[in-house]
Parts: structure tokens; sequence; C-alpha cells
């Protein structure tokens, strides 16, 4: 069985990066909530290793999240980071009080013992950054602990139990701000839990193969494909798994960008060889788009009308038993509140929402352990092309939020169709577009007056907007020098006929969204 590292959540805004640097270091983890982890979750599990992660708690104050006793008891390496080694140390029998010296952000840790933690990373004497977010501190450490490392505001910010295996920090290996917190949690995962580093996509793939054929068995599977990394990966890793007994419908709601629907079916139909059901429904939903101009109107309007013509096509098709979806593993986790309780955070816009009750078919899920970058790394594997597999993210209501304010209508469409090529070619031409998280031109709500040879024009006004990012959460716009806007929107505005003028969105998120609806 594949090494496993357990990751106990507290509530931590950054637990989610944990796992993350984990998994890049070649070993597998999964993400639990505290007040899920039981003595038999744990042996369910069989980790090879403990994370606690840190979390927005006080574990001076009463009824603060706890880990269960059982982790100090399972005979397997500890890792608390932040919260998560205060939890421990209050836990086994040290003390935490609140800090005079609270440290958030930059930090210094003096490195004044080695540990196995510290093994050819840090050396004793040495001076180090990292990141820090606390007020509270550890002043008493438990029996058979000794301090390796301190800050100006945490006199126990790294502490080690070398017989136990048992390890806390202060500050957060897992951020970027840490420079080599990457390589500490190697030491953890690989050093001291033992794990042989040896989760690949590649073993994942033939892993998930199997797991699906052991699911579908001579079953039927229906997969909705629109283009996205994730429905891709999925109908491929299908196609690889069950050939002929998987079908995928494609809904072409006449809101893709420019040759996109043509490239889905080149790819899947010709290429790959997969069933695929081309529904042309772009008719029937711009006819239901006429005159709306709200947007959660218009989302409401497009996920209605795919869900009706997808079942619609699979009934057609007929004597399905499963549904393919491309549920991500942060769309299931289980979130963390700051008062203890977990929430669910199941994102709706990535999945067929309300197809599985609807049409009493079972879940296929082969992508549910693994995060955006993994499923990019797969596609990979499966050979799907490049131009696919690291497409830039794309709003299921597709264009149709990117004409904000607006009827949407065929010729708006085209117009943001072809103005939106350009510029997505001039960065790849600069080769940016690996660079950028997420690039597209928006057909602005306004006419402006414009001189076009010798007459005047009033024609629509285009945004250009590009942001930077690592989950999507938060955003930046991206530098572009000025030169190379001038030379977008001069293509745009030369080529595109009813574009006048173009404007560049440096609006970073937040306080503004990436999309404009």
């Amino acid at each position: 069985m594949t090494d496993r590292i357990l990751i106990i959540d507290f509530g931590s805004q950054v637990t989610q990066l944990i796992a993350r640097r984990v998994r890049e270091s070649g070993v597998y983890s999964e993400i639990h909530p505290f007040n899920k982890v039981t003595a038999e979750s744990l042996a369910a599990f069989a980790p090879k290793g403990v994370i606690l992660s840190g979390g927005p708690a006080s574990v001076t104050e009463t009824h603060t999240p706890r880990a269960d006793d059982a982790v100090f008891a399972l005979g397997v390496p500890v890792l608390g980071i932040c919260y998560g080694q205060q939890t421990m140390c209050a836990q086994l029998g040290g003390k935490v009080e609140a800090g005079d010296h609270r440290e958030f952000g930059r930090a210094y840790l003096d490195v004044v013992e080695d540990c196995a933690l510290f093994h050819g990373v840090w050396a004793k004497g040495g001076r180090e950054q990292v990141w820090m977010s606390h007020g509270d501190r550890v002043t008493a450490l438990p029996p058979g602990f000794r301090v390796v490392g301190l800050s100006e505001g945490a006199p126990f910010a790294a502490i080690a139990d070398d017989r136990r295996h048992f390890y806390g920090v202060q500050f957060h290996p897992e951020v970027v701000h840490t420079p080599h917190g990457a390589k500490l949690l190697e030491n953890f995962t690989h050093h001291v839990a033992g794990c042989r580093g040896d989760w690949t996509m590649h073993a994942f793939k033939g892993q998930a193969i199997e797991a699906v054929r052991r699911q579908v068995g001579k079953g039927r599977v229906i997969c909705g494909l629109s283009g996205g990394v994730d429905s891709s990966v999925v109908a491929g890793l299908l196609h690889e798994a069950i050939g002929d007994q998987l079908t995928c419908v494609f809904v072409d709601h006449g809101l893709m960008r420019l040759g996109e629907a043509d490239e889905v079916v080149s790819v899947f139909r010709d290429r790959f060889n997969i069933r695929l059901v081309h529904k042309d429904a772009s008719e029937l939903f711009l006819g239901k788009l006429a005159g709306k101009t709200d947007p959660e109107e218009k989302r409401k309007i497009i996920g209605a009308t795919f869900i009706d013509v997808f079942e619609e096509e699979a009934q057609k098709v007929g004597g399905a038993d499963f549904l393919a979806q491309g549920t991500l593993y942060p769309d299931v986790i289980e979130s963390v509140s700051f008062i203890g309780g977990p929430s669910v955070t199941i994102k709706s816009h990535h999945n067929v929402g309300g197809l599985p009750e609807r049409m009493n078919m079972k879940l296929v899920e082969p992508l549910r352990e693994l995060f955006k970058d993994e499923v990019r790394a797969l596609g990979r594997e499966l050979g799907l092309p490049e131009t696919m597999v690291g497409r830039h993210p794309f709003p299921g209501p597709g264009l149709a939020i990117r004409i904000p304010g607006q009827e949407i209508t065929r010729d708006k469409l085209d117009i943001l169709r072809r103005a939106d090529a350009i510029y997505l070619e001039e960065i790849r031409n600069a080769g940016l577009y690996d660079a950028i998280w997420q690039a597209f031109a928006v057909l602005l709500p306004v006419r402006t007056v414009g001189v076009m040879g010798d007459s005047r024009s009033y024609d629509y006004a285009c945004a250009l907007r590009a942001v930077t990012s690592t989950d999507g959460m938060t955003a930046d716009f991206y530098p572009f020098p000025h030169e190379f806007l001038g030379r977008v929107a001069n293509r745009i505005i030369n080529e595109v006929k009813g574009i006048n003028r173009v404007t560049y969105d440096i609006t970073s998120k937040p306080p503004g969204t990436i999309e404009w609806e």
C-alpha cells in the first residue's frame, strides 16, 4: 500500500498547502477535520506520520479544538505546526500562554540544536527566515521535549522529542515565505516517518484505472464533457479504463471561446476515438438568455438548461449505470469553522449539479483525491494535448459572464471571441501563457466615440484581464509592459469590427473578483 501522511485540520487557511507540499515530495496525504479523527479512523487510515495544522482558535481557552489522544499513542511520528504545536504541548503536559509579543509575517529563527527535522537543511548556530502567524506561544515543554529553535516572540519556536519522534514548530513551513519549509516537511515525511516518496502520477494512473474497473464492472458510464481540464482528464482516464463502456456528452451551449468546440470534438472523437455525442444547443441557450441582463439570472438559466439538455441526450444514449464527474480534492475537503464545526465545501459549479438525483445514477469520481495541478499532470500521462491540459480556468457559464450588464446575442459573442482570441494569441507568442493564472477579454456595456479613417465610430469598449494566483482565492493583475498592451489593443481595434477602445484591468482580488460577473 502507498505510504500515507494524515493531516489533521484545525481550521488554518493554509492547511491545503501542507497537503500540496507533502504530495510534491512524492508522498500521498489527506486532510481530515480534527473532530472526525478517532482511534478507529486512525487505525483504518494507517498513516506513516501525522501532521497537526495551524488554526485560528486559542489553546488557552476552554472548548477549543484538540487532537484525539489516540494520535499520540499511535506510535508514528507527529509534527505540530503553529496551533498544532500548541495543542500537542498542552495535551502532553506542557503549557501555552497568550504572548505579549505577537509575531505575524516574516520572522527569524535561531537554530540552537540539531534535530532530525533540520537534517541537511539547517545547522546549529544558523539564523533562518520563517513565516509566523501567532499570538499565543508555548511557555513550558512537555516531558521528553527539548528546544531546537527560538525566535524573538517564541522561546520554543521549534521543539523535538527524539524518542517518540514528535516535533513542533511555531512557524509555518508550508508557505513559500519560509524558504526551506518544503525541505523541512520532506525531512519529516521521508527521514523521520520513513515514507518512500513513490507516489507519482504514473502510479496513480494505474491505481485509478483499476479502481474504475472494479467500481464499474461491465456497467456503462455517461460523462459530461465541457472541454475543461477536469472533465477532459476524467474522459481520457475512463476511456483508458473501460473503453466503449463510456459515452461522453458534449453540450455545446454556444458560449465557448473561438474554436474550442471544434477542438473538443477533434480530440475526443477523432484522436482518441471516444464515443461522443455533440449536441449543438446554442440556439436554445441564446433563446432562453434573450433579454436577460442580471448575472445571477444568466447563471441559473445556463445551469438549468444545461441539466435539461444533458439529461435528454443521456436518455437517448440509454442504459447508463454511472455518471462521471470531475470532482477534485479541494471540492470535498471538509473545512473547519472558527467555532470548531465542520462544514462541507462542495462547489456545485464544479459538478453536474442535480443530475445524480434526477437520473438515479451512481457517481464515478476518479479525480476526487487530486489537486488541480495533479489533474494536469495526470492529463499529460494520458496523452491529452497541452492546449487542453494547460488551459486557463474557464467559467461554466462561459462567455455569458464576460458580457456584463447586457443581453447575450450572437453578434456580441462573435465580437468577444475574436478579441479574446487575439489577446490569448499575443500572450502565447510572448511566452507568458503559463506564467498567468487566467487571462481573458470582457465586452463592456459601454459604447465610445472613436475616429477610424476619416469617420467617427461609436462602438464597444473592451477590457483585458490577466491575473496571477496560486488557487484563485486571491489574485493580482499581471504586470504587462505597456508595449505589449499597446500591440494587443492595436490588433483588436484593427481586426475586430465593433470595438474601438481597449482598457486593461489592474484590480486585485480582493477587493475585486477575477471574473467581471
